[in-house]
């Protein structure tokens, strides 16, 4: 007889297949019901509506474009902080005082939040005067009273804003995009793309594969700047694949230096997890376009997020 033969021969054996079949059968309804209940909410005539929401201000407040070549970027991930959404207009005036010390004339941004009574993307254009583009992510504001998405922030005019959904995903209500929004700048047009991928590492890397294609596709043979959480460290296959193809604009100048942007700290203090989440990518001839400068930035005061800035300067070939 085989040992768990042996063990369901005695009470305690039993006792215990009795709870785990009970598990089973509590897990199997919960899969059911939930799967009945997506199909339910997939079959309304509305149901676009939790997927798709693109809103672009095309024309920034301020008509003066910055002055000299050099385009300076900044990329963060802000950490909506849902449901509790803790001193978040502090934290997005920390954000935006660090846009105009650093100078940045385009800004991507990941979990940028909206509430029926906020909305971080309207705050923040009013605050810095900026054009920009928002795709929402995951939630809806009008359904459920949160939703959170991608950003993209610029000085210069917005000609055009385009977003995707990158699949695997797991619903209508957990998912991962792209936003890309193509810039007017003084030499050229520019695609500017903000991403966040999954924290699961096989939907992470088919999602890096459909991003890649998509921007690869979208940029055509002009230059693209892509930002974002890509939730993947550099040293897997997947991350290094893509230096191969983009520049990493931080790697680039700092071959050997750490470039952890993100960290997990125990309640009492101290750091348990210290990674590269964070990167901004440029894919275009790199004979043409000159990185001068890429840091991973500090918060001063208030942190913004749990997620540290990431910056580059670049000039444009001409």
């Amino acid at each position: 007889m085989h040992e768990a033969q042996h063990l369901e021969a005695r009470p305690e054996g039993r006792a215990l297949s009795l709870i785990v079949g009970n598990l089973r059968r509590l897990g199997a309804k919960l899969v059911n019901g939930s799967g009945r209940a997506l199909s339910r909410i997939q079959a309304l005539p509305a149901a676009w509506r939790f997927r798709d929401r693109l809103i672009v201000r095309p024309l920034p407040a301020d008509a003066r474009l910055p002055e000299g070549q050099r385009i300076t970027v900044l990329s963060v991930n802000l950490w909506h902080d849902w449901p509790r959404h803790r001193r978040l207009p502090e934290r997005l005036e920390t954000l935006a005082q660090l846009i105009e010390r650093e100078g940045a004339d385009i800004v991507l941004l990941q979990e940028v939040m909206r509430t029926p009574k906020f909305a971080s993307d309207v705050w923040l254009a009013d605050r810095l005067r900026m054009a920009y583009a928002y795709a929402r992510a995951n939630g809806h504001e009008s359904a459920i009273g949160f939703e959170e998405g991608e950003a993209v922030f610029s000085r210069f005019p917005l000609i055009e804003a385009r977003h995707r959904t990158l699949p695997p995903t797991t619903g209508p209500f957990s998912r991962r995009v792209a936003l890309g929004a193509q810039l007017q700048l003084p030499c050229c047009r520019l695609w500017a793309f903000s991403t966040h991928l999954s924290l699961l590492s096989g939907q992470n890397a088919q999602q890096l594969n459909h991003l890649r294609a998509w921007v690869n596709d979208l940029g055509g043979e002009g230059g693209s700047l892509i930002g974002g959480d890509f939730n993947a460290q550099e040293a897997t296959a997947r991350m290094r694949t893509m230096g191969t193809t983009w520049v990493d604009t931080f790697r680039s100048l700092h071959p050997g230096r750490k470039g952890a942007t993100h960290s997990l700290r125990w309640p009492w203090g101290g750091q348990f997890r210290h990674k590269r989440l964070d990167y901004l990518f440029l894919r275009t001839d790199v004979r043409a376009w000159q990185v001068t400068e890429a840091r991973h930035l500090a918060w001063e005061g208030l942190p913004a997020s749990d997620h540290q800035p990431v910056l580059t300067r670049l000039i444009p070939g001409s």
